[in-house]
């Protein structure tokens, strides 16, 4: 499997060439275009998990598997959007957590779930629920997407890193996270900037450059108003 990513950051489309034989699951509406591949749509994990994801995680029932035919083919993917699109390489004991809505294909090997937040995802801003990458035989890939460019960060052990819920887009197995606030209540209240994750242990975390609840506050002010 080649990857070509094209138009990055900001408006990035991925297109994976395969080799005979070879298969990608792409999440819905994820394709631009294709040929050489056959289509075929299945429940994301079953029927329980893709419910599951479906209905806590952010993301569609069912994932798209494309096949390459005897000559070979290739797909061109993108998200919904403007954004970013990064990859990560998966091992047996190295699951990628990643923010729901986010997700945008593997390669057939790895699985996908929902990873419960517990009750500080009742105050993060962000879902209830990771989608939870994991790999159980061998290595696989996973492609994620942003709004916004992706930065990947660095956290060594006795670091602490702060990130606004809006910016987090995944995060390895090696780090926890706890939600709090910068500033006081008045900041909070007044200061434009709400609930972050305090991020620690060690490992890496992506953030985008672009938060959708900023982009949803932009808007408001222009939608037409009930009459």
């Amino acid at each position: 499997m080649q990857e070509q990513l094209e138009f990055n950051p900001s408006y990035s489309m991925l297109t994976v060439s395969l080799d005979p034989g070879e298969a990608i699951k792409v999440e819905p509406g994820g394709m631009v275009a294709q040929a050489g591949v056959e289509m075929e749509t299945k429940s994301s994990g079953g029927f329980l998990k893709g419910l599951k994801k479906m209905a806590f995680g952010g993301e569609s029932f069912f994932l798209n598997t494309f096949t390459a035919g005897p000559q070979g083919g290739w797909i061109s993917l993108a998200p919904a959007m403007p954004g970013d699109i990064a990859w990560f390489d998966i091992q047996p004991n190295q699951p990628l957590f990643i923010q729901g809505g986010s997700f945008l294909a593997s390669t057939m090997n790895v699985e996908t779930d929902t990873k419960f937040q517990g009750m500080k995802g009742l105050f993060s801003g962000e879902s209830l629920f990771f989608i939870h990458a994991t790999c159980p035989t061998g290595a696989g890939r996973v492609y994620y997407n942003s709004y916004g460019a992706i930065k990947p960060m660095q956290i060594q052990q006795g670091q602490t890193i702060t990130i606004d819920t809006g910016h987090v887009v995944a995060f390895t197995n090696g780090l926890q996270y706890n939600i709090g606030r910068v500033g006081g209540l008045k900041s909070l209240a007044f200061g434009g900037e709400g609930l972050v994750m305090h991020f620690s242990g060690e490992g890496t975390v992506w953030i985008q450059t672009r938060n959708v609840p900023s982009l949803a506050d932009g808007l408001i002010p222009f939608l037409p108003k009930p009459r």
